[in-house]
């Protein structure tokens, strides 16, 4: 289960879901199904689960389930070694209700801890992996504090640790206000959650835990996958498109406030005059050229991550939207990331 990124899938949904899957099919992509929320359980609910998960199964994804004693009694087995076998899941998320210490499983299924919930003294499965909870409701979801903290105890035990984004293309009822592990990231980008997660948190992978994500959020977050380079989106004016998909490097002595593009002037087309337009405020997310007023400065690109006053040295040609921020947080000195078209 080396991938890090996976999707969740639901039962109620699943039709819904499919043709996404059918893209992500035989790559063993890991998928996080709950097989104890109430309102899944329809008349049909034990035929539908058996045929998701031999789907699932027939097409090698690797399968995490969320398990109670009450889905071995829905499903009439004996044990969670039967209800797995018959489900062809991969792996078993121990909710609540298991006696850790008295549960014998087979050693080919893999084994989830809560990681939201697990006490200290719970902390003995090293190289297990740990997952957090979703959070629906606005305003329970868990703060960056806090964990911090419970990824503290888990890294020492050696586990592997995942989370939660919200998905953007169908959010999951009954709330439809995403389903995120931070609160922070409730109303931010799918993929500025993801590299949060991955890049400040140092988190082994991340699940999408709403219904569907867009392709363009996939994208952009297979892309970082792949080459590690943080995209911003932003919309600049025609003249200043030649910034778009370029590698930029963030200037080692840039202050906490500012991103100073290392290569900006060097991109500068040959023999441009930068004449003085759009001097106007700089709140966090601006896209800044400095023009001729600058002198040696000028074609210098910078981003802001605060509000800066207008300056008449200094055109603002784009801005990131508040739903991509995160990513400004995550651009440290040193790093590498591009300017991309926020279409």
């Amino acid at each position: 289960m080396s991938k890090p990124l996976g999707f969740s899938v639901y039962v109620s949904h699943f039709d819904k879901q499919k043709p996404a899957l059918e893209k992500l099919k035989d790559q063993h992509i890991p998928i996080f199904t709950s097989l104890h929320m109430n309102e899944e359980m329809s008349q049909d609910y034990v035929e539908k689960v058996e045929a998701m998960c031999e789907w699932l199964a027939e097409h090698t994804f690797y399968v995490i389930a969320d398990v109670s004693p009450v889905t071995i009694e829905k499903f009439n087995e004996t044990s969670l070694n039967s209800l797995a076998k018959r489900l062809h899941l991969d792996n078993v998320r121990l909710d609540y209700g298991f006696d850790l210490k008295t549960l014998e499983l087979d050693e080919a299924l893999d084994v989830t801890f809560n990681a939201s919930t697990v006490q200290k003294n719970e902390l003995t499965q090293s190289r297990a992996l740990y997952m957090h909870n979703f959070y629906p409701r606005p305003e329970t979801g868990i703060d960056p504090e806090q964990f911090q903290r419970m990824n503290e105890s888990i890294r020492a035990v050696s586990g592997d640790l995942t989370a939660f984004i919200s998905g953007d293309k169908e959010t999951r009822g009954p709330i439809f206000e995403g389903l995120p592990t931070l609160e922070m990231h409730r109303y931010q980008s799918p993929y500025s959650q993801y590299v949060d997660l991955m890049k400040r948190y140092k988190l082994d992978k991340v699940f999408v835990g709403d219904v569907l994500l867009s392709q363009k959020a996939q994208d952009l977050i297979l892309s970082y996958v792949n080459d590690g380079i943080i995209r911003i989106p932003v919309a600049l004016s025609e003249e200043n498109s030649y910034l778009y998909d370029q590698p930029f490097t963030v200037r080692v002595d840039s202050p906490s406030t500012l991103i100073r593009v290392q290569e900006s002037r060097e991109y500068a087309q040959p023999g441009r005059r930068v004449v003085a337009e759009h001097t106007v405020e700089r709140p966090r997310g601006s896209v800044t050229l400095d023009n001729e007023g600058y002198k040696r400065y000028s074609g210098e690109v910078q981003l802001t991550k605060k509000d800066y006053p207008a300056d008449e040295r200094v055109n603002v040609i784009g801005k990131v939207e508040a739903h991509y921020h995160l990513l400004l947080d995550n651009l440290t000195n040193g790093d590498r990331f591009m300017f991309v078209s926020d279409q």
